[in-house]
Order: C-alpha cells, then sequence, then structure tokens
C-alpha cells in the first residue's frame, strides 16, 4: 500500500513539473571562472535531479560495503537461530511422538550449539523430559542441573525448572526430591494451579494428610479440582486424620473442622463412628451413622451399622426398618436389618430378612449369619448347609477330576505261536496229544525225561519269574528239527 501511495505522489509531482517547465522557456547560465554554461530550464531541472538519484546512489552504496560485516554476521546469526529454532521443533515432536531416544539426542545437541538462554533452558528440561521416560534418571538429574546454571537470574526460567523437576521426580516417586524443588516455588510467591497440584500430589505420597486436606479444600474452591474428585481425595484424608489422633484426643478437632457434606462420606463417617465409639458415645456413633447412610446407602456402612451393641440395637433397628420400607429390594439393607434382628434375638424376622437378602444376592457374610442362626434355634441340617454354602464363596475350592474306566485291550496285535507243519495239535492248547500228558519218557521211547518242577512262583518272585525281557523268535515260524517226531525212532527203541 505504502508503495502505491509514493508512485503516486511522485507521479503527480512529475506531472506538474512537467506542466511548468513546458509554459516557463527560460535559461540557466552557469558562471565558473572563465567557463560560462548556458542550458535550458527543463535540462537543468533534468540535471539536477538526476544528479540529486546518482548522489542518494553513490551513498547508499557506500553505507552498504561499510555495514557489510555487520550484516553479514547477522545474517550468519539469523540463520543459526532458525536451524536451533527447528531442532527444537524437531525435538518438541519426537518427544510427543514417544521416539525419546531421538528428542534426547537432537536437544542435547541444540544444547551444546546454543547461544540463546530460553531456548537452551527450554532445551536441557525437554531432552530432562525424554531421559526420564527413557528411565535414565543420572542424565535426567544432570539436564536438570544444566538448566537451573543456565536459568540463574531469570525468576521466569528458575520456576519453569523447578516445576517440570518435580513433576518429574512425583512420576519417579521421590516426594522428598519434588517437595525441595516445589517449596523453591513457594519462597518466590508462586502460586500456580499446576504448581498446587504438584503440592497436592506430594503430600499425598508422603501421606502428610493434614495437608491434602487444606489443598484439596483450596483447588475445589478456585475450580480447578472437580468435586467428584475432591471429594475422593477429602474422604481419605479426613479418614486418616481421624485414625491418626483417635488415641491421642485431638480428632474431634478434626471432627468439628469438617463441613456437614464431609461429614457424610462413607469412609469419613466410619472413622467418626468408631472414634465415638471409642470413647464410649454410642449414640452419637448411632447419630453419625444414621447421617450418612441415606446418601448413599453404601455397605460398608450399613455392615457397620449392623454391628451394634445391645443397647443401640432397638433404635437401629427401628431406623433400619423405615430405610427399607424405601427401598425394599436392597439386599445390603435386607441384611442389615436382618442382623439387627439377629442381635436382638428375634429369630423369626431375622430368618425372613435374610433369605430375602439371599434370594437377591449370595454373600457369604450373610450365609454365615443365617447359619449361625440356625445354629441357635437348634437346626443343624440348615446350619450345615450353610455352612457349606459360606465356605463354597469365600473359599476357592480344587476341581475333582472325573471317574472314568479304562476301555478294554485290545489284544488282536498280540504275537502268538505259530504252528510247525506236519504236527497234529490239539484244538485248545496248540500241543501234539502226546505231549498233553506229564511223562517221564518221551512217546514211543524208553529213555528217561527229567520232569520238570510245575510249582507256581511265589506271590513275591513273581516279578522275577516273569522277565519283561522280549523272547528271542517269538512270533517266528520254529524250524521242524527243532521239535521231535513221534513217527522217528530212537537207536535205544531199537
Amino acid at each position: 500500500m505504502r508503495i502505491w501511495l509514493w508512485t503516486l505522489v511522485l507521479a503527480t509531482v512529475a506531472v506538474v513539473l512537467a506542466v511548468i517547465l513546458r509554459e516557463n522557456t527560460g535559461h540557466v547560465l552557469v558562471l565558473v571562472n572563465h567557463w560560462r554554461i548556458q542550458v535550458s530550464l527543463p535540462f537543468a531541472a533534468l540535471a539536477i535531479a538526476a544528479s540529486f538519484f546518482l548522489l542518494y546512489l553513490t551513498v547508499r552504496l557506500l553505507s552498504v560495503f561499510w555495514g557489510l560485516p555487520v550484516s553479514v554476521k547477522a545474517w550468519h546469526r539469523r540463520r543459526a537461530l532458525r536451524r536451533d529454532h527447528e531442532l527444537l521443533e524437531q525435538g518438541w515432536t519426537e518427544l510427543l511422538e514417544g521416539r525419546y531416544a531421538h528428542a534426547e539426542k537432537d536437544l542435547t545437541r541444540l544444547l551444546g550449539r546454543s547461544k540463546s538462554v530460553n531456548q537452551s533452558v527450554l532445551a536441557a528440561l525437554s531432552a530432562a523430559r525424554a531421559a526420564h521416560a527413557l528411565g535414565e534418571y543420572d542424565r535426567r538429574d544432570g539436564l536438570i542441573l544444566s538448566a537451573k546454571e543456565r536459568a540463574q537470574g531469570e525468576v521466569a526460567l528458575a520456576e519453569a525448572v523447578a516445576t517440570v523437576a518435580a513433576e518429574l521426580y512425583l512420576d519417579q516417586g521421590s516426594s522428598d526430591k519434588a517437595l525441595t524443588e516445589l517449596k523453591t516455588l513457594q519462597k518466590s510467591g508462586a502460586k500456580q494451579v499446576h504448581a498446587l497440584r504438584l503440592f497436592l500430589r506430594a503430600y499425598r505420597q508422603l501421606n502428610l494428610h493434614e495437608q491434602v486436606f487444606v489443598l484439596a479444600r483450596t483447588l475445589n474452591r478456585r475450580g480447578a479440582l472437580h468435586d467428584t474428585e475432591a471429594q475422593q481425595i477429602i474422604e481419605l484424608a479426613v479418614a486418616a486424620r481421624i485414625r491418626e489422633t483417635s488415641h491421642s484426643g485431638t480428632w474431634q478437632k478434626v471432627w468439628s473442622d469438617l463441613k456437614s457434606n464431609e461429614r457424610i462420606l462413607p469412609e469419613v463417617a466410619l472413622a467418626g463412628a468408631q472414634a465415638f465409639e471409642v470413647v464410649g458415645q454410642l449414640d452419637e456413633a448411632s447419630r453419625v451413622l444414621e447421617q450418612a447412610i441415606p446418601a448413599s446407602f453404601d455397605p460398608r456402612l450399613l455392615a457397620a451399622y449392623a454391628r451394634a451393641e445391645s443397647s443401640q440395637v432397638t433404635r437401629r433397628l427401628e431406623k433400619a426398618e423405615a430405610w427399607l420400607q424405601k427401598n425394599p429390594s436392597d439386599p445390603d439393607l435386607l441384611a442389615t436389618v436382618g442382623n439387627l434382628c439377629l442381635a436382638g434375638q428375634i429369630w423369626g424376622q431375622a430368618e425372613s430378612y435374610l433369605v430375602r437378602s439371599l434370594a437377591r444376592r449370595s454373600d457369604a457374610r450373610v450365609h454365615v449369619a443365617l447359619a449361625s442362626l440356625y445354629d441357635k434355634i437348634n437346626r443343624p441340617q440348615d446350619a450345615a448347609m450353610q455352612w457349606r454354602a459360606a465356605t463354597a464363596l469365600g473359599v476357592v475350592l480344587p476341581v475333582l477330576a472325573q471317574e472314568a474306566l479304562l476301555p478294554a485291550a485290545d489284544t488282536d496285535s498280540d504275537p502268538g505261536l505259530l504252528h510247525a507243519d506236519g504236527l497234529t495239535y490239539l484244538a485248545d492248547t496248540g500241543f501234539p496229544v502226546e505231549w498233553s500228558e506229564d511223562r517221564t519218557t518221551l512217546p514211543g521211547s524208553s529213555v528217561l525225561v527229567p520232569v520238570t518242577d510245575k510249582t507256581a512262583p511265589a506271590e513275591e518272585d513273581i516279578h522275577d519269574y516273569f522277565d519283561s525281557a522280549p523272547v528271542p523268535h517269538l512270533g517266528e515260524p520254529a524250524p521242524v528239527s527243532s521239535l521231535p517226531d513221534p513217527k522217528r525212532t530212537t537207536p535205544h527203541e531199537k
């Protein structure tokens, strides 16, 4: 826009000068010593303009050449900054992509050559994050120390270094180191929401329940912590504080500092009721549970409400029955009423409520209560059944293998005795008839043959008798010459 404006102005001036010079046809006389130069007015004007332009161009060229070294240095500096910026962007991109090894390499290289304090601190912190993700905690600590050294004198950079270091230490579980870094932020007056969140994480890891309670309230009030998350943190912190101080007696101050919506949180109500029971204030313990139960009907609160002293059974039973009218199908509430009836020795109603609870959900504790009831009213078989059901729900029983019979053996492939040619065999034994009797001589011969002892082997020698080694040539045809032929006669028979 400016170029067009200057072009328009110069064109206008040129037109005006051209018109003026056209109407005035005078001459310009220049006398220099004995030189006399006379030219027309338009030519003189053009010569003056050209001289001015040449003078301006000469001055500009001289200034450019005079500042050339400075310009070259500035160009090199700009190029280095551009390269460093590109390397920093590349390192951040790799860090976000999860390529931690490449990110640490590029960012560490940038840290070694960058001349910018801000850029070097950012590179050191980013490289520390990459090393932390790789589990290289020594390299991470060295990079954090380098960032601290480069950020000296810069408040904003020092706070950034402390914040990143605390966050990395918390991820590692080094809560003491993280808290040390965060205290430097506290001294500088930093009250950012992120720093307060880091304080909360550190206090939770160190089990500093009082500080956790205060910070959770503060963050919730500032809208930095959701109500659900804040209630969970406050519930656990307050319950732990009450249990820790229940023996010293300072738990009552903790209880008095709570808001009404904080007292009805399940863990807080359980811890408060237990503390009141320890000091003997049973009515107050019942009142604490009665205020908390309608808000959520938490099973833990109902179980604690069912564990009543004898003096509190009637009161708690009336309250529980009133709740049951509004929630008649709640199994936990049915079990609570049944246990209170059992404690009050109202056997019939106790059995009815416990059975109704089991009909809606099987619970080992309800089975145990029902078994105890049956033991008291002398119904041993029903009691044993309930004890078994409770055991089956509470204990993982081994799976027994199913009994099965072995299939009959296949004897088709068993080896047998092959018959020799030329022998007469019995149908059932396969041996010649003459060999079917015990004899002391061979058939048709007077030669004595020793009779072998056919007494069965003793039971303990059965394994020695039946050797498991294979019999040679079993299943092969026996040679004919190996068996005596009854038709042949021996020399003794002659």
